[in-house]
């Protein structure tokens, strides 16, 4: 965890009235709970003679990696200390995803250990957020069989959670000695969730993970409402944040040592559409170009209905855009793709992959394929089989449809037999490596810039770099060149990456 968070965490927490009436206005008033929420960790320093430890999980994309950061901004400026385990630790909080069913089933395992901790350690408290926490259903399940989680809020109101903290220790009249015997009796659980929201907070505490390349959120929710995903009921509408604040953020990171950024949008191609004066994502790329001092800019996702000829042009002629574009694809029949509701078809799809990959050769594409979606049938897979064979994919990420209550899909009669999903699942598989393969060993010998991110978890003498293609390379080398941008060999493929030397 980089502690060096935002230029917002230098607000002096011990300047504000914390007997005063709470201000109304955000995010004043979270700073004003945070204030308070610190009197309590300070009370337990006194009782402990440490400082309590918080442990933070996340689960999911990007997006929710990054209100991870926000979570843990927020508890380190109340005081506690970080934790890299959740044993150890008098907070927890999973950052939940809900995507897909087994990511729920990953989630209660996980509350079932907590539960043991908890019984060791009784002042513990247990926080869940996330999408997950956007399902009525889920909910009804934690009220009713995980009673000891004490908070519980969703992804439309985590910048409140400061305020939901001190509403958690103040119902477990925390860290006083008189009232320990009496803990059990007073637990009961906060729960907090909004059904939607069109507020952006900004300027919250934030520790990132790496002190030299940052996520940015540049929007929030989704308007698309693909028929299998779960997302806009638990992301909500499309809002999107005004330019000049993403641009005050980016600029304040750079000043902080960041290289690469990477912007965050459940679909960044409809950015800027409700904004008081609207704006592409293209013309905010260009903004974010003219920082000085960053080097790289990557963005995640794109939805191929609204990927603009102005924003491959931007692309092409960009000296920071990474050359790797996520264009998912999910199916390549026009007929599953119809009853997916992805609004284009398989010909529309290739012409505008063929099309990138025309204007910027050295593109690598790499999208995401779902297998088994409802009604699919051996001719549809082929329709699949079909796209990756001509767009020729430098990676994808395959998934068996997974059925999600409360959407669409989860209610179409003619879901398929697993074998035949297991079948056409390899028959994919197979393929994706074939091309990637293929495309990654293409530049077998060519000298191209790395930004070296950790040292190699297999090998010490070796660091881990990526190229701007987003592909990875191992090369010799110490922790001195973490964060570093250096000139690399690409001496073998192996397959999905290189080795490697560093290039004087």
């Amino acid at each position: 965890m980089h502690n060096e968070a935002s230029h917002h965490n230098k607000i002096d927490l011990d300047r504000i009235d914390i007997y005063a009436e709470p201000p109304k206005e955000e995010p004043a008033r979270q700073y004003y709970f945070m204030a308070k929420c610190r009197e309590w960790v300070r009370e337990f320093e006194r009782k402990n003679g440490r400082r309590p430890f918080a442990f933070t999980q996340t689960f999911g994309c990007q997006m929710n990696a990054r209100d991870s950061e926000k979570l843990a901004g927020i508890l380190e400026n109340v005081g506690y200390a970080l934790s890299e385990t959740e044993g150890q630790a008098d907070f927890v909080i999973y950052n939940t995803c809900t995507v897909r069913d087994n990511a729920n089933q990953k989630v209660y395992g996980r509350l079932g250990e907590l539960n043991g901790h908890k019984r060791r350690n009784p002042h513990m408290i247990i926080a869940l957020c996330g999408c997950m926490m956007q399902e009525p259903a889920v909910i009804e399940k934690l009220q009713k069989s995980y009673s000891f989680v004490d908070l519980i809020f969703g992804t439309h109101n985590l910048f409140k959670f400061p305020e939901l903290l001190y509403t958690v220790y103040e119902m477990k009249g925390m860290y006083t000695m008189e009232k320990r015997h009496s803990m059990e009796k007073r637990h009961s659980m906060v729960v907090d969730i909004w059904k939607d929201t069109d507020m952006i907070v900004e300027d919250l505490p934030i520790v990132r993970k790496y002190p030299f390349k940052s996520g940015i959120n540049i929007m929030f929710g989704c308007n698309n409402f693909c028929s299998y995903c779960i997302v806009p009921y638990v992301r909500g509408q499309e809002r999107s944040r005004e330019p000049e604040d993403i641009i005050r953020e980016i600029k304040q990171l750079v000043a902080n040592g960041v290289v690469e950024v990477m912007l965050l949008g459940q679909n960044v191609n409809s950015y800027g559409k409700n904004l008081r004066q609207p704006m592409t994502f293209a013309s905010l790329l260009k903004e974010v170009e003219k920082i000085e001092g960053l080097k790289r800019i990557r963005f995640m996702t794109s939805h191929p209905k609204d990927l603009s000829d102005e924003l491959i042009d931007v692309m092409k002629h960009s000296t920071k855009i990474c050359r790797h574009l996520h264009l998912p694809l999910q199916s390549g029949s026009t007929r599953i793709l119809t009853r997916m509701n992805r609004r284009y078809t398989k010909e529309q799809y290739i012409d505008l992959a063929l099309r990138i990959r025309r204007e910027i050769p050295d593109i690598a594409i790499t999208t995401d394929i779902i297998v088994g979606f409802p009604g699919e049938t051996p001719e549809d897979l082929e329709e699949t089989l079909d796209v990756v064979r001509t767009v020729k994919y430098d990676n994808a990420f395959t998934f068996i449809y997974s059925k999600r209550t409360g959407t669409p899909a989860a209610s179409m009669e003619d879901q398929v037999p697993e074998e035949q999903v297991r079948q056409g699942f390899d028959r994919l598989l197979k393929l994706v490596q074939e091309t990637a393969r293929e495309q990654i060993a293409k530049y077998q010998n060519c000298v191209m810039e790395a930004l070296i991110e950790e040292v190699n978890q297999n090998d010490a003498a070796m660091v881990t770099g990526r190229l701007s293609n987003n592909t990875i390379v191992h090369i010799p080398g110490d922790a001195s060149m973490i964060g570093r941008l250096v000139q690399v060999s690409l001496d073998q493929c192996m397959g999905f990456y290189y080795l490697g030397h560093l290039v004087s």
